[in-house]
This record gives C-alpha cells, structure tokens and sequence, in this order.
C-alpha cells in the first residue's frame, strides 16, 4: 500500500485523473448524485491517496480553515471496493495528515447521515441539523 499526501501544484496528471474518476465513480455513479464536483476548491487543498498496486484505493481531500467551514475540514472521502477496511485506513491517515499540516485543530465535515456512526468512531459528533446537499442527507460534524 502506497500513501501519499500531496498539495494540488504536486499532483501528477495521472494522480490527478485517479483522483476524479474516483470521486466520479463514488459520488454521480454510485450515489447517482449530479453536481459540480470540479468546484474550485482542489487547488487549494492537500489530496490523500492511497493506492493497492497501481489502484487508488481510497481519497480525502484535506482543506484548510476558511474554505468550507470556519475550521480546517475533510472532504470528498472516497473509497473503492467497501467492507475491506479502507474507510477506517483512510480516516486514521486523514487525521494523521491533518495534524502534520494544521497542527492540534478543530475538524468540521459535512457528513452523510448514513455514515454518522463511521465517523463518531473517530470522535467526530454531530454539530447541528440534517440538511440536504445534492439530493442527499448530510449533517455538520465537528472533531476538536
């Protein structure tokens, strides 16, 4: 298993063609979930990958403070092939990355509801109403 932790400008074309069919296939074919997901944003976040063999595995995108919250945020947390403990590899990374970029921070996410016991696994809890975003339901969650 290969992880990597790169800013935009350090992307390869070829991480970063992995990276958006991953997000592609996740978020508009699975989840049958339409909307921009090219929106900006990439360039100014740090991108974990991890990769099996030549496969990207699982993907987060790590933003800092002031971009979608008021806090440093996660977001865009991706993994192919579930039930194989990617999730939870992805999340302790993430985390992990989190505290070498930001240092001891507070992490706002903007949550799927169905995912809502995943991350209360890593100390995220739930900061305020279920609200939809692309047709599905999310809740704000915060991890200080």
């Amino acid at each position: 298993m290969e992880i990597l932790c790169k800013n935009f400008e350090d992307l390869s074309v070829q991480q970063m063609y992995d990276l958006l069919q991953l997000r592609s296939e996740v978020f508009v074919i699975e989840q049958k979930c339409l909307y921009q997901d090219m929106d900006g944003i990439d360039k100014k976040c740090y991108h974990l990958l991890i990769y099996d063999k030549d496969v990207l595995e699982a993907y987060a995108r790590l933003i800092p403070e002031n971009i979608t919250f008021k806090e440093h945020s996660i977001g865009r947390i991706a993994t192919r092939n579930h039930g194989r403990g990617m999730g939870t590899i992805l999340m302790q990374e993430a985390l992990k990355q989190m505290q070498i970029l930001f240092g001891e921070a507070p992490i706002r996410i903007g949550a799927q509801t169905y995912a809502l016991n995943f991350y209360k696994k890593f100390k995220f809890i739930p900061s305020g109403s279920v609200y939809h975003e692309d047709g599905i339901e999310h809740i704000e969650m915060i991890r200080n």
